[in-house]
């Protein structure tokens, strides 16, 4: 018992500080982990650059090196400080920080898999944690069943602009023909959509006076089309605005057992797992 307690507590420490961001070492140890994904992410796109990587490949590689070897000894770390590992490693976070680990590793096997280190892109997520804008998860969460809630309606609305697409462009390969693009129904229907949601490539244009005006109304629909989800979204989130699910407030303490997080400043033990935090 006497050898136990000691491994309990540099677990507990490992775990304050990974885990933690209301600590100063937990938010130190965030803002370091910020730097190095921000400074591997700069490097993996230098690497992409031939004239850079022929003059200076060595140094990134190094560099590269170094990054990976301190994100291979943080995901141990993660594991082994937790008491259930498996909730990590098959955690939305644990699998991204394996495949941001691995990839200069299994390089020496599979030639240029190296780019995948751009994946590390998605670990700058850890911002909400280091910022500590986890304070919004309350307005995240409210905007979360502002979307859920509008679902239907935003459906319904994806099926009207599809069956309107398919009308205008079905009309547009009979008023136009080949030599303006538009050679079959479905490239006419890519058309429409396209000038619909007002991006425009340009690279099919109407020719004729009847063409343009069709052209011209289907642009002029697309500005309200736009406006539409907007309006649904905004109605669903000022209806979810006063409810006391949303006046709660998280912070980013982390369970040591299964390292779920967003819990209640009250809470005292977790809410997925039951642990005591």
């Amino acid at each position: 018992m006497k050898n136990k307690k000691p491994n309990q507590g540099w677990k507990s420490k490992i775990h304050e500080i990974i885990y933690e961001a209301d600590t100063p070492m937990g938010k130190w140890f965030d803002i370091v982990l910020f730097i190095l994904i921000i400074t591997s992410v700069i490097l993996v796109m230098l690497e992409s650059v031939k004239e850079i990587d022929t003059k200076y490949h060595d140094i990134l590689l190094s560099l590269e090196w170094v990054i990976t070897i301190f994100f291979t000894v943080e995901y141990i770390a993660r594991i082994v400080s937790i008491k259930k590992p498996f909730k990590y490693i098959f955690s939305f976070y644990g699998i991204i920080d394996l495949i941001s680990t691995i990839p200069l590793y299994i390089s020496y096997i599979f030639a240029g898999s190296q780019v995948l280190l751009a994946v590390r892109a998605l670990r700058l997520l850890r911002v909400f944690r280091i910022l500590k804008l986890v304070q919004f998860l309350g307005e995240a969460s409210q905007l979360t069943r502002a979307l859920k809630a509008s679902r239907a309606k935003i459906a319904v609305f994806i099926y009207a602009v599809l069956i309107l697409s398919v009308i205008m462009g079905t009309i547009m390969y009979l008023v136009e023909d080949d030599a303006a693009g538009f050679t079959s129904i479905p490239r006419s229907i890519y058309w429409a959509i396209v000038t619909l949601t007002t991006v425009g490539y340009g690279d099919i244009a109407p020719q004729t006076s009847l063409g343009q005006l069709i052209a011209t109304i289907v642009m002029i629909l697309g500005y309200g089309i736009i406006a539409v989800p907007t309006g649904i979204v905004t109605s669903e989130f000022t209806k979810q605005g006063n409810t006391e699910e949303d006046k709660i407030h998280l912070n980013t303490q982390s369970c040591p057992t299964c390292s779920c997080e967003g819990h209640r400043d009250e809470a005292s033990h977790c809410f997925n797992c039951g642990s005591e935090l």
